[in-house]
């Protein structure tokens, strides 16, 4: 096995995209993509009531999904199956908010077990590639908010409130952003970032007016707002910790909370640099180089834009261009 150039995967969306996508890929740009704002890379995941969309598709026809249920232990490796089964663990996204998104929430993982018979909540976190000047995220309340002012808000979607309630915060490309699960927050227009996220499709929506979205049928996974609003986080999020969600540790993009969720390595070779054997996705945002070494029969030429999957069975890789950089998003420490 070797590592494999993956085609956008393009699943149509609530919320406009700016052909951001289609930029950094190098593709023309196509009306469709606006509709369709995100690239899920890599994805054993589906859509939320949609699936199967939100698949990934091998080159050779396959389903991804269908290949690592096949041959688990050459795409994940005996170590990660004995630490965390036979599933990837992750899901990597391409994100082009054309527009604000809306605010919204995603359940943690004893939420998750307990009304939505899942393992796995929704922790992500952001990787800016391109954002102007006046680029901003909401995240996390600024003060405490009481219930039933969450309840009220949602129900009058007095929008400009539940905004004003929110840090914002200014982003530029390079930073990142770790948005544990339970903490509401929205990405501001004209920003496209790499997203890791837990491998689910689980969003509780507080904002919906002006989306193609209806809140009081699709807002709420199911469970009714009364029983949704239980997961979110209402206390107060303060400068210091918003300070820890947005630090890193040298290569790693993200702060240490984020290990038992998912991992990104940001790579800049100058001239090259080894891989250990391992699961992962390379998003190359920028520069041209190549990959060698392991399994790979012949070099294997790599620009801005590419987005690799390699396996486990692939053996060490070696990463090599000068100005290359790029992320490595890898599933649980």
């Amino acid at each position: 096995m070797h590592p494999i150039r993956l085609e956008p995967n393009l699943p149509r969306s609530f919320y406009r995209g700016s052909n951001a996508i289609a930029a950094f890929r190098g593709m023309a740009a196509s009306a469709a993509e606006v509709g369709s704002p995100e690239d899920w890379i890599a994805s054993t995941t589906t859509q939320w009531g949609k699936g199967p969309s939100g698949l990934s598709v091998l080159p050779d026809g396959r389903l991804l999904r269908d290949a690592v249920v096949a041959d688990p232990i050459a795409w994940l490796g005996p170590e990660h199956i004995e630490r965390h089964g036979r599933e990837p663990q992750l899901l990597v996204k391409l994100l082009d908010a054309g527009q604000r998104l809306p605010v919204h929430v995603h359940p943690d993982r004893p939420f998750a077990a307990d009304h939505l018979s899942s393992p796995y909540g929704k922790t992500e976190a952001w990787l800016i590639v391109d954002a102007g000047s006046d680029a901003y995220v909401h995240l996390g309340f600024a003060r405490d908010v009481e219930a039933g002012e969450l309840a009220g808000w949602c129900a009058a979607q007095e929008t400009e409130t539940m905004l004003a309630a929110t840090n914002r915060i200014s982003v530029a490309p390079g930073d990142s952003v770790l948005v544990p699960a339970g903490l509401p927050h929205s990405i501001g227009p004209g920003i496209l970032l790499v997203e890791l996220q837990e491998p689910t499709d689980f969003s509780i929506f507080l904002e919906w007016k002006g989306f193609a979205l209806d809140g009081p049928t699709e807002g709420h996974l199911g469970l009714g707002y009364e029983v949704a609003l239980q997961c979110v986080n209402r206390a107060a999020t303060g400068t210091q910790r918003l300070d820890l969600l947005r630090s890193n540790r040298d290569t790693n993009a993200f702060p240490g909370e984020a290990d038992p969720f998912f991992r990104a390595e940001r790579l800049r070779p100058d001239p090259s640099i080894t891989l250990d054997p391992g699961y992962s996705v390379l998003v190359v945002l920028d520069g041209n180089g190549e990959l060698r070494g392991g399994e790979i029969p012949q070099p294997m030429p790599i620009r801005r834009g590419d987005t690799i999957l390699v396996p486990y069975a692939a053996g060490a890789v070696e990463v090599a261009g000068v100005g290359l950089s790029a992320i490595r998003a890898r599933p649980p420490a």
